[in-house]
């Protein structure tokens, strides 16, 4: 039983890595999540709150343990400002038994890896079935990285600032990220060719490197100004590239991790 479920936590914890479309937090100091409150209709999220009583930071990860009054549950989110005494609600998702992290030498019988952790009396919201983001959405920010999925490898960091309009150039016969999100059915199965600059990487997981691409054309709203690529070719953020390959809509990796628009297995020229 403990195979099968480290097997589906690290699809889950890889795939969670990969969301965030449009994130521009640093991944040493994530901001808090969107407070748009749930989309009416959606299922209510499972979630414990309550007063940190002890925080620690490793890996990219801030952990927290929160005493809910009635027991102190361990959990761990993307890097996040909190202090002792401050009281916040955790989503109920992604748990792991007997976990040891190597990074700080210690093992935990039972934490959460949540999506998100935000101040009690915030609305948990959105994150569930973003359509440009995967399933956690952009609440994920610098994602999972390879102290919790040892299996994966990899890394992530994340652009501190979105892109201007007009600093990205377009590629002769090339498109912008706006221009293929507008035609992406039209555009769908077939080459594309888009530059912009990398504002997100997650390197090694799932046997390939994963990014996000900006140009500074479309809706950082609608999420029709960033792109998701793959490529075998390994990048930095800040590093402006141009990606060449055949565009994927509604990408399921199973788990709910859908993707709208992604370009896979692509050519990277910087």
């Amino acid at each position: 039983m403990r195979n099968s479920m480290s097997f589906s936590l690290c699809l889950i914890l890889g795939l969670a890595a990969l969301t965030g479309c449009g994130a521009n937090n640093a991944d040493t100091d994530l901001a808090p999540p969107s407070t748009d409150a749930t989309t009416a209709g959606a299922p209510e999220i499972q979630s414990f709150s309550g007063e940190v009583v002890e925080t620690m930071e490793a890996g990219g990860y801030t952990y927290v343990l929160v005493d809910t009054g009635s027991e102190q549950i361990w959990a761990a989110s993307n890097q996040f400002v909190v202090a002792q005494g401050n009281r916040v609600t955790v989503p109920i998702e992604s748990p792991m038994a007997d976990f040891r992290s190597e990074t700080l030498d210690r093992s935990f019988d039972l934490i959460y890896f949540a999506s998100r952790i935000v101040p009690e009396g915030t609305a948990l919201g959105g994150g569930m079935g973003s359509p440009h983001g995967g399933a956690m959405g952009g609440a994920m920010g610098g994602g999972m990285v390879s102290d919790h999925a040892p299996t994966m490898g990899g890394h992530t960091t994340a652009a501190d600032a979105g892109v201007e309009v007009g600093t990205i150039e377009t590629p002769e016969d090339g498109l912008r990220i706006a221009a293929i999100w507008a035609g992406r059915e039209v555009l769908s199965g077939k080459t594309v060719v888009v530059s912009g600059k990398v504002v997100k990487y997650n390197g090694g997981i799932m046997g390939t490197n994963w990014l996000h691409i900006q140009d500074g054309s479309g809706s950082a709203a609608e999420g029709t100004n960033d792109l998701t690529v793959t490529s075998a070719t390994p990048v930095a953020v800040g590093d402006i590239v141009t990606v060449t390959g055949a565009l994927t809509l509604d990408k399921d990796f199973g788990s709910g991790y859908r993707y709208a628009a992604i370009i896979m297995d692509a050519e990277i020229t910087k």
